[in-house]
């Protein structure tokens, strides 16, 4: 893309440590849209890459660019969960002592 008619697009990427190290990320609205590196900042660099590039695909197909629209809301979750009866008694000695 020339200098002269660059636009900034905002988006979201979830990035996701991975057990083997490294990380990996994606950006929810551009389906399919991933990228992955060894560090942190390496991974921004590349998803970023990764996203430019799914821009410019879509402009040279004429297809619309997709605008975001997320929210997010963290959620506190109660859930019932049983204990083993040995684990129970463990729990009413202490409670006893």
């Amino acid at each position: 893309m020339d200098e002269n008619t660059k636009k900034i697009y905002n988006y979201t990427v979830i990035l996701e440590k991975e057990s083997d190290g490294g990380y990996h990320a994606f950006c929810p609205i551009l389906k399919g849209c991933h990228s992955q590196g060894d560090t942190f900042e390496e991974t921004i660099e590349n998803v970023t890459e990764a996203i430019e590039v799914y821009l410019e695909s879509l402009m040279a197909d004429n297809q619309p660019i997709p605008k975001e629209d997320l929210i997010f809301k963290p959620l506190n979750i109660l859930v019932r969960v049983s204990i083993p009866p040995s684990k129970q008694r463990k729990s009413l000695k202490l409670l006893k002592n």
